[in-house]
């Protein structure tokens, strides 16, 4: 029974530490980004306007998510650090503005931004707690303007197809680094933006060229769908 209890503490050791581990673990860089909603809901699975209303035809926040340099994550890291919508009650209209949720049931984005926290913030933490969090992402968003640099190459939201290496170059020069371009798939099957991953220091910061830039599956040509 002695050996027993003694094989159980040291279980419950390794586990403390690995969690600890976990929780405290460094991370490379931050992929920031920004989703045009255009092409989220231009797909099968559709989609619901946050309960304050359609959003403006810009750019949304879709996440600042920790990375490593090797193309890895880290995820959901403390368990025990909870969303809290009081830590961040002074950044909620700048939140409905710019990081608006649009997943079905229409919702007040507490969900969303919960979701973001404990799969991706919780794995900042060594770096910036909840407020700082969410604040940074923010900040982030009004450094950089996609659509206005977008539009500046006479690239618009007009359902129109542009190739992929011109909106590629747009930002490369309108921001200074490269980017990560995601796309999806309409009804149609078009190719369409749909996301814009810029690399960020870990700091949540200061944008930097990327150690990996992510892979997306877009065609030479793409549409940029109306909203």
């Amino acid at each position: 029974m002695r050996y027993n209890s003694s094989i159980l503490i040291i279980k419950l050791l390794v586990l403390h530490y690995l969690s600890v581990l976990c929780v405290s673990q460094d991370f490379d860089f931050f992929y920031f980004v920004q989703q045009w909603p255009g092409a989220y809901c231009d797909t099968k699975h559709s989609c619901c306007y946050p309960k304050t209303g359609k959003p403006a035809a810009d750019f949304g926040i879709h996440g600042l998510w920790p990375n490593y340099k090797d193309g890895s994550w880290p995820s959901n890291c403390d368990p025990d650090s909870v969303f809290s919508v009081q830590e961040i009650s002074d950044l909620i209209g700048r939140l409905q503005k710019s990081w608006p949720s649009l997943s079905c049931p229409s919702s007040n984005g507490n969900r969303f931004w919960s979701h973001e926290w404990e799969k991706h913030g919780t794995c900042s933490e060594s770096e910036l707690d909840q407020h700082d969090y969410f604040e940074a992402g923010l900040k982030l968003k009004e450094k950089v303007n996609l659509l206005s640099i977008l539009k500046n190459a006479g690239i618009e939201p007009d359902d129109g197809f542009y190739s992929l290496d011109s909106i590629e170059e747009a930002i490369k020069e309108g921001v200074g680094h490269a980017a990560g371009i995601e796309c999806n798939k309409d009804s149609a099957g078009n190719s369409q933006l749909y996301q814009v991953y810029l690399c960020v220091d870990t700091s949540g910061s200061d944008i930097i060229e990327c150690p990996k830039l992510p892979r997306g599956r877009c065609a030479s040509n793409v549409q940029f769908a109306k909203f």
